[in-house]
């Protein structure tokens, strides 16, 4: 004992001094949003369950919550920290993460300093996303880039080093599935690592951003956001045939890289903003994207509580789904009461409501030619003029059998699903059938529909100061011009929301991870942006610079930061393992469409054909009632199916099995973000699927055809599947196992090569 009793001195004293040489819990910046996000709404002012209250310094340590100095005794570090029923927040809330746990324990162990303005109500106005824009200065350094000078300065400040830039071969893998979701040829990458010039990383960059698969590739990131599918979903899962036109819409928009104000704008209204265009209508499928129900809505009607019901949810998803998308807030917590954590009153959600109060979702015909719309407009206008003269007896005048004739040699209308005024045609009457009049909206108690409260206007959010939530409509309005209001609204240059929203967008798709974590959610139940200042310059830029897209791609791939290598490092990984702070790339898996796009193309049976109706990998059984998507039924050779991914008819209730066990998007929620996990399940769908097996023979059919020996078209084959050629060893295992099993078998574990999956 008397030779251990000096060492543990030594611990002890070395453990105290480590603690000393921590820097100091900033409370206001890293401690108290943790309280008020997670812990103030069940242990503060109004409620105190179990006894606890930490809303202020001395509630919490009276409570015993906090104990100053011992974080083993206090009971929110051991409530946060349980694994069973006890932990807080509750299961239906979202954990702490272990890095918020650590913060709370160091907190304490610095003998929990609070100061004395902490713990009084915040200003709900003074949060970050919530400022009005200001172009921060650049750091002090010598970076050519803006986005180097303010990643290097947080790096300096964290004690972190960056990382080399990455090698030709890595870069241009990874600039092909950022913006085209397709892997380069041999031949491509073989160009780009003998290209000599200075700029010709610069040149490869601008090349994909003018490829057409740019648009496919960034249009399913936006689809994954707005939930957007091709079936309603519910008990009744019907399908929607005329869906596609909205996801064509989005696809052009990125490849014409158009601005982004009026990508909003059309979205919402434009049918209002931009009426004789293609665009303005086909774009409103966004209102329309999120799941309906039939039931509640074709067969009960609305003077049934399930009907109301259900119009209620209907209009909820159109409000959600507006406000997470274009301003990353959760504004359906307003339901029922005043949200708990951001300024956004009851009352203000039902005026969000109000605004979609005469839509429904619904076939729409229109005239994709505008020429031909005006045409139609003009027959129409006769007509109506001379039927108002006629009366009843109008189809029988001579003077109409000219027009009705020009009318019927005008092309066929095309038809788009879409959020519109329904007509009342059909089982479903529709919100439309007294002629678009929008039916009152009233704030609900407690979110129920038996008890309605005050009638409440159309609105929007107070929680935007710069800008005025009221709209200025004319007593005899019609419903459009709620929608154009809101759209203005959203895209004004002084809503702070909506730039921050799309930069932090883009930034998370090029580096798997946003400045903001959550991309739907810029609240206090969010997260805190780890790069402040380069997300509103970001933004500011974003904003005042155009509004291209392209533009604000291209300034991030050309970054120091971007083209670092994805390579480990034992002591930046102890100070940053999950590489919030950029010090490398992160390495990432690719999404289920690029994998199943890259097969078709090493198998040479991608079809290129762009727009138009989506394909269907099922065969749909009952389709009377409730549709069975029978995916196995499904010949996987079906040369129209061999179209990309994102044409591919995306359904709700029964998604994709192959596609969903890589972590596909499911088309009933709003994903801002993917999920990328790794299982067995995973390898054995790429290694046994029908359509990884199929596509493995035509793949090995083309390595066949090619001249040479075996030696050399399995070398070509580990060339095409991962871009670059196999080292001995392993050329020697692929070869015999060749040899074995037959190039086919090959292909299939070729496919299931990492280097096949992922992209450094």
């Amino acid at each position: 004992m008397t030779k251990l009793f000096p060492a543990a001195i030594l611990l002890a004293t070395l453990a105290s001094t480590a603690r000393a040489a921590e820097p100091a819990v900033d409370f206001t910046k890293e401690i108290e949003p943790i309280l008020v996000r997670s812990c103030v709404g069940c242990h503060g002012p109004t409620k105190q369950k179990g006894g606890l209250r930490l809303d202020s310094r001395d509630s919490a340590t009276k409570t015993g919550a906090v104990v100053p100095g011992k974080p083993g005794e206090s009971e929110l570090l051991k409530r946060v920290s349980a694994n069973d029923d006890a932990r807080m927040p509750p299961e239906t809330e979202k954990p702490l993460s272990p890095a918020e746990i650590a913060k709370l324990k160091l907190w304490i162990e610095q003998g929990a300093k609070w100061p004395e303005k902490a713990g009084s109500k915040p200003d709900p106005l003074d949060w970050w996303s919530l400022k009005p824009l200001k172009k921060p200065f650049l750091p002090a350094g010598n970076s050519a880039n803006p986005i180097d000078a303010f990643v290097r300065a947080k790096l300096v400040e964290k004690g972190l080093i960056p990382s080399p830039t990455a090698g030709k071969r890595t870069l241009i893998r990874r600039l092909y599935f950022d913006l085209i979701g397709l892997p380069p040829t041999p031949e491509q990458i073989a160009a780009y690592e003998t290209d000599p010039a200075p700029d010709a990383y610069a040149k490869l960059v601008d090349s994909l951003l003018a490829s057409k698969h740019y648009g496919e590739r960034w249009a399913r990131h936006w689809l994954d956001v707005v939930h957007f599918g091709e079936t309603h979903g519910y008990d009744k899962d019907q399908p929607r045939p005329n869906a596609w036109p909205y996801r064509d819409f989005v696809i052009r928009s990125f490849n014409d890289d158009l601005v982004y104000h009026t990508f909003v704008q059309m979205q919402i209204a434009g049918d209002i903003l931009f009426p004789e265009s293609r665009d303005g209508l086909e774009a409103l499928g966004f209102i329309s994207a999120g799941p309906w129900d039939f039931i509640g809505h074709a067969e009960v009607p609305e003077s049934k509580i399930d009907g109301k019901v259900a119009r209620h949810l209907d209009r909820d998803d159109m409000v959600s789904t507006t406000m997470q998308t274009f301003v990353s807030l959760t504004v359906g917590c307003a339901q029922c009461h005043d949200h708990k954590f951001d300024p956004i009153k009851q009352e203000e959600y039902y005026g969000l409501q109000a605004v979609f109060a005469a839509l429904d979702r619904a076939d729409k015909r229109y005239d994709a030619d505008p020429a031909v719309a005006a045409k139609r407009r003009a027959l129409n206008a006769k007509l109506e003029r001379l039927v108002r003269i006629a009366g009843f007896d109008a189809k029988i005048v001579p003077e109409t059998l000219p027009l009705y004739r020009d009318l019927a040699a005008l092309p066929q209308q095309s038809v788009a699903y879409i959020g519109t005024v329904h007509t009342g045609a059909g089982a479903f009457a529709g919100t439309g059938a007294s002629g678009g009049k929008p039916r009152p909206i009233h704030l609900l108690n407690r979110g129920s529909v038996t008890t309605p409260g005050a009638e409440i206007q159309p609105g929007t959010l107070s929680a935007v100061s710069a800008l005025s939530p009221k709209f200025d409509l004319r007593a005899d309005h019609g419903e459009g011009e709620r929608r154009k209001a809101l759209a203005l609204w959203m895209s004004d240059v002084k809503n702070p929301l909506v730039w921050r929203s799309i930069v932090n967008r883009v930034w998370q798709y090029h580096f798997g991870r946003g400045i903001v974590e959550t991309g739907n959610d810029f609240g206090r139940n969010g997260s805190l942006p780890t790069h402040p200042e380069l997300l509103d310059y970001l933004a500011v830029e974003f904003r005042d610079g155009g509004q291209s897209m392209k533009k604000l791609h291209r300034m991030i791939l050309l970054s120091e930061t971007y083209r670092q290598s994805s390579d480990g490092d034992a002591k930046s990984e102890k100070l940053d393992a999950g590489n919030q702070y950029l010090w490398r790339m992160s390495r990432r898996k690719l999404e289920a469409e690029a994998v199943r796009d890259s097969v078709l193309q090493f198998a040479g049976k991608l079809d290129p054909t762009m727009y138009g109706p989506s394909f269907r990998d099922f065969v749909i059984e009952k389709p009377e009632h409730s549709p069975h998507y029978q995916y196995h039924l499904h010949d996987p050779d079906d040369p129209k199916s061999h179209r990309r991914s994102i044409y591919r008819f995306a359904v709700r209730s029964q998604t994709q099995p192959f596609l969903t066990a890589l972590d596909c998007a499911d088309p009933s929620l709003q994903v801002d973000r993917r999920n990328q996990s790794q299982s067995p399940a995973q390898a054995l769908a790429l290694l046994n699927n029908d359509f990884m097996a199929v596509m493995a023979k035509h793949f090995a059919k083309r390595l066949e055809a090619r001249p040479g020996t075996m030696k050399d078209r399995v070398e070509r084959g580990f060339l095409e599947a991962t871009g670059r050629k196999p080292n001995a060893d392993e050329l020697k295992i692929l070869c015999a196992y060749a040899a074995k099993h037959g190039m086919a078998s090959l292909c299939r574990i070729l496919f299931n090569l990492n280097e096949v999956a992922f992209a450094d």
